[in-house]
């Protein structure tokens, strides 16, 4: 008699075991369905680099796109309640990223998506020529970080120290490679800007007769690279362009660059840019004033593209010391090697405007 007491006793328990397991498995399985099938309205998601499974699960119900964080959490840790809830038994490889994620979808399609690696890059373009302080500004107004945050990890010490860039007051100016890049607005600055210097090596690869392993170099390169970029207008006479500079520097003569008058105008002094350069323009007292100091400026002045660097590196063979601007539209310059012909042409070029 007790045996059988007994024997339905633990039927019993069993039984309770059972349907408590089986009732918890439904509730499970309906805690990861959808919360709203109908619902298809795209809810944009930012999954920061280092987001916790926890916050995660707290973001999702916080945006109405999950019934309950914990089953999402647990879900998300441990694989025996992901094979419960969808039948799939690996834990979920979170990849930081902007997703759109709807709530007509199941814990398991957000699993796919998170997982997926498909995120909302910000496409952002960078010319060539452009300064740290007006490639801030674009990655600002495009939502990527804030031009103060660019501006302070262009002058980190670790990524100065990394890829041995010795500018002694424009620090990665020179270094940032005009590129189009995607980006994720969830992106550190910093991680901008090591990716545009990761570019810049990789592309400088390409150039002829450069040694990346000799960091000097590779700095005085970018330093004259930038200022031809900036004076430069057509492709085929950027060798031009580096000749003449070249040709100076043999002599100890200054590059008389109207560039970097401008460059210590709009970003050492933070005035506008100028519509011409004054002759009290060129009288600044600055190192980077190439009118009043004769050799490289300290740092670089803007940020080159590969037809600068590769024309600095590459100078065309010539004895010409000057050359002007004798075509606006067009961007042509005329070279010379004597100074009464450099006054000459000039003249010349004024009298047929």
């Amino acid at each position: 008699m007790k045996k059988n007491k007994l024997a339905i006793i633990l039927v019993s328990i069993l039984s309770s075991i059972l349907l408590l397991l089986v009732a918890s498995i439904l509730f499970i399985k309906n805690q990861a369905g959808a919360v709203d099938e109908g619902n298809s309205e795209q809810i944009r998601i930012e999954v920061p680099s280092g987001t916790s499974a926890h916050e995660l699960a707290s973001l999702l119900k916080s945006k109405g796109l999950i019934k309950n964080k914990d089953i999402f959490y647990f879900c998300a840790r441990f694989p025996i309640f992901h094979r419960i809830a969808t039948g799939r038994s690996n834990s979920l490889q979170l990849k930081s990223g902007v997703y759109h994620l709807s709530k007509n979808m199941s814990m398991d399609d957000m699993f796919d998506v998170l997982e997926s690696g498909k995120q909302d890059y910000i496409v952002i373009s960078i010319p060539e020529g452009l300064t740290i302080s007006k490639i801030g500004k674009k990655l600002e107004e495009r939502g990527v970080c804030s031009a103060d945050d660019f501006r302070k990890a262009c002058s980190d010490p670790e990524i100065l120290e990394k890829y041995k860039i010795q500018n002694e007051l424009s620090l990665c100016e020179g270094f940032l490679f005009p590129d189009t890049y995607y980006l994720n607005p969830t992106m550190q600055a910093s991680a901008v800007v090591n990716l545009m210097i990761e570019n810049f090596f990789n592309q400088a690869k390409q150039i002829p007769n450069i040694d990346l392993n000799d960091a000097e170099k590779i700095n005085q390169t970018v330093r004259l690279a930038s200022v031809i970029e900036r004076e430069y207008r057509r492709p085929e006479e950027a060798p031009l362009i580096s000749s003449v500079f070249h040709n100076r520097l043999k002599i100890g003569m200054g590059l008389y660059s109207c560039a970097t008058v401008e460059y210590i105008i709009t970003e050492i002094e933070g005035r506008s840019h100028p519509e011409v350069i004054t002759y009290n323009d060129l009288k600044i007292d600055s190192p980077y004033n190439t009118y009043k100091w004769a050799g490289l400026p300290p740092g670089a002045i803007s940020n080159p593209g590969k037809t600068a660097l590769t024309a600095a590196l590459n100078p065309a063979k010539t004895k010409y010391l000057y050359f002007r601007l004798i075509d606006a539209k067009s961007g042509k310059h005329v070279f010379t090697s004597d100074f009464s012909d450099h006054v000459n042409e000039g003249f010349s070029a004024s009298t047929k405007k």
